[in-house]
């Protein structure tokens, strides 16, 4: 027998909740082949067979809750010189999970359901379970098909209200069945799972990625000295250059000349590429740029990470940066896609923001976030208004490892070279 554990894919693991089976008992598999699909804190990830053989037995329900090591099934193979099935200590688990026969025998020959590609995440999915749906059965409206929450709700008060009828057909001509139906409305609940049942309570799971995330933020927050430093930017001539490039048809964000700009500042402020070791009472400045992007998804915050960004082409970085929010979205990010950052930018303007105190992506230095660029009149330097295209930042910093001024000369650079992106060389290659 070979047991399939959950292992730690992901950095930092310790838990993941299983979101489905690919494969029931009595299923023949091939090495590789996808058997289970779980959710960690930082994404969705399915599990391969480790092996050829035969599913011998699902240990673990889907929608469970399990810490790294947990068998989740177990697979029957055969002994390459003996020919028979390879025994290891799991039979005693077998047996406390082994179905009746004729069970087994339903599940063979029943035969597969061809199943449809969902796209869903995994708290979605999650809903759909606590309410006894098969997301199959529900049409999405997100983007692409996509199911969301809403339409989960949606199905299942549809759903409910066609059972409500079905079970009360007479409740409109008969007053006494109406009386009680108003004196169990009336009727005070007992209990959460009361007003769970009846759609008053909404209940969002802590657990998974809402959890890490909650971990992460405090630890930051109680651990580090946050300062944030705020500075506003002169967009105007990076917006006329962006248009040069489109007529020419080149298309890059402004998020890729915000990156870029910010590999150049680094490296004439490292101490904000950093990671501070009070334990060996050392501060590592790092020597790769690897740049964090916060993206909001329907699960909570996630940072995928643009590998030496220093390296790269504006245009590459765009590339990129369109390639991981959309990864990030649909769940689909990498474990290597999340390693290894070493600062963090948030553009957070296209939401609306205005400002805001960002918590630092610990054991990082510093974070940055752009906010909403607005049209404002400004006094130039020959004392004439004019209307510029004015975006706000707001940058938190260690302040165990760095000091206000460095802080403001550190964004001034920045502030600088995108103010006047045609003073520096940018590769678009």
């Amino acid at each position: 027998m070979v047991e399939v554990k959950l292992h730690d894919i992901g950095e930092g693991m310790t838990e993941g909740e299983v979101i489905q089976y690919f494969v029931k008992v009595g299923d023949m598999v091939q090495a590789d082949q996808p058997l289970v699909e779980v959710q960690t804190d930082k994404m969705v990830a399915e599990l391969p067979s480790p092996v050829s053989g035969k599913v011998k037995d699902i240990v673990v329900d889907h929608g469970s809750l399990v810490s790294v090591g947990t068998t989740l099934l177990v697979l029957e193979t055969k002994d390459e010189k003996t020919d028979e099935p390879v025994t290891e200590k799991v039979e005693e688990l077998v047996t406390q999970k082994k179905r009746p026969d004729s069970e087994r025998m339903d599940l063979i020959e029943t035969p597969k359901k061809q199943k449809r590609f969902i796209m869903a995440a995994p708290y979605t999915r999650k809903i759909a379970r606590e309410f006894s749906v098969d997301i199959e059965e529900i049409t999405g409206t997100g983007p692409r098909g996509r199911i969301t929450v809403k339409d989960v709700y949606d199905y299942v008060k549809k759903r409910d209200q066609i059972k409500t009828n079905e079970k009360l057909p007479a409740a409109e001509n008969n007053p006494s069945q109406e009386k009680v139906i108003m004196e169990q409305e009336r009727r005070p609940r007992k209990g959460r799972n009361d007003l769970i049942q009846d759609h008053k309570l909404e209940v969002i799971p802590f657990r998974g990625r809402r959890k890490q995330i909650a971990k992460k933020m405090a630890h930051s927050l109680f651990t580090i000295p946050h300062v944030t430093h705020f500075e506003e930017a002169d967009l105007t001539e990076l917006s006329a250059y962006r248009n040069e490039l489109k007529a020419m048809n080149i298309h890059i964000s402004a998020a890729a000349f915000f990156i870029k700009a910010m590999t150049v500042a680094l490296k004439q402020y490292p101490v904000f590429n950093a990671k501070l070791d009070e334990e060996n009472e050392v501060i590592y400045l790092e020597k790769e740029y690897n740049i964090g992007i916060a993206t909001d998804t329907e699960d909570g915050l996630i940072v995928p990470v643009i590998h030496h960004a220093d390296r790269l082409s504006v245009r590459q970085i765009h590339n990129q940066l369109k390639t991981l929010t959309l990864k990030a979205q649909e769940g689909r990010l990498e474990p290597a896609e999340m390693r290894n950052g070493t600062f963090t930018v948030s553009n957070v303007g296209p939401l609306g923001s205005i400002g805001a105190t960002p918590i630092i992506n610990y054991p990082e230095t510093g974070l940055i976030a752009f906010h909403k660029t607005k049209k404002m009149p400004v006094v130039m330097e020959n004392d004439e208004i004019h209307i510029r295209s004015i975006m706000t930042m707001s940058m938190s910093f260690d302040h165990r490892v760095a000091d206000g001024a460095t802080a403001v000369a550190f964004t001034n650079r920045f502030k600088q070279l995108i103010e006047n992106p045609k003073v520096w060389p940018i590769e678009f290659a």
